[in-house]
């Protein structure tokens, strides 16, 4: 096997907000961690603790993430329960209003002008978030995800999962997680086949069954909603936040695949494309 699979399970520890979209003066959060999340939260650890808390330099933070898109490949991450011994995927699209009820909640804050003794005009906002707790029963929240390493590999992923923090607002303390479970997995990816003897991560997903991460249309049938995937990256020319990064149209999880099984491969940013023999040949572009 050329891929090493491992099931990685977070407990949530503080709010967590994946910036999706904005709806008057409310900042939505996806209802899952996104591929690009976690690269970007692991490149950062990584970088860290390789160069101490010294790097600064962009140019330290962009060979760690190129590596971390050559040598790991990874699933989204979905919030989960406690059941038993186990952890119990609650997918959002299954039902969305019980999922809002039970998962989300909002904070709201203003600037304040204190001279006037007033609120800055156009500053209030609300930030949607996934709570660490449920709201009706105060459960601990959980995410549950897989990550397969090359066999080639050198970085130093078990001691990067445990210091991680994702999303926004990161500087007021969201996005805080606790590993809780690192186990290699038995070559299934959320109940789907996986093939790690190949250039990259196989899965293959059984007819009219759920896409689980953002996926490129190419040749595949499937029937779902589709997104333009759109960031904002960092660059030391322009400063943070100031160069935007555009993937493509993608269907988005929870897109249910038509045709008959379909294999898909993980590529960078934990985004699939639809399997084919020159996919291979030609090795997987090192950006999507």
């Amino acid at each position: 096997m050329n891929w090493i699979g491992y099931r990685v399970v977070f407990r949530l520890r503080s709010p967590l907000h994946i910036g999706w979209r904005k709806v008057g003066n409310v900042q939505v959060t996806r209802h899952y961690l996104t591929g690009r999340s976690f690269w970007g939260a692991l490149t950062a650890r990584l970088a860290r603790d390789t160069a101490g808390q010294t790097a600064t330099s962009s140019n330290d933070y962009q060979a760690i993430g190129e590596q971390v898109n050559e040598m790991l490949a990874f699933t989204y991450f979905y919030p989960a329960l406690q059941s038993g011994c186990n952890y119990q995927v609650v997918w959002p699209w299954d039902d969305e209003r019980t999922f809002r009820r039970r998962f989300l909640s909002s904070y709201q804050s203003t600037a304040l002008v204190y001279p006037a003794h007033s609120a800055a005009e156009g500053s209030l906002h609300e930030i949607e978030f996934l709570s660490p707790h449920t709201l009706d029963t105060a459960d601990p929240v959980y995410l549950v995800g897989y990550v397969f390493a090359h066999k080639d590999c050198s970085l130093q992923l078990c001691n990067a999962l445990k210091r991680l923090q994702f999303g926004g607002e990161r500087g007021y303390g969201w996005g805080k997680t606790e590993l809780v479970r690192l186990e290699k997995a038995n070559n299934d990816v959320f109940g789907y086949a996986v093939d790690c003897s190949g250039c990259r991560p196989v899965i293959t997903v059984p007819k009219g069954e759920r896409l689980l991460a953002h996926t490129k249309p190419d040749q595949a049938m499937i029937a779902g909603e589709v997104e333009p995937l759109v960031g904002r990256e960092w660059h030391t020319n322009n400063g943070a936040g100031q160069s935007l990064s555009f993937t493509g149209i993608m269907y988005v999880p929870g897109s249910r695949v038509l045709s008959e099984k379909q294999r898909f491969i993980v590529g960078n940013f934990g985004i699939w494309q639809v399997h084919t023999k020159s996919s291979c040949r030609a090795g997987f572009p090192t950006r999507p």
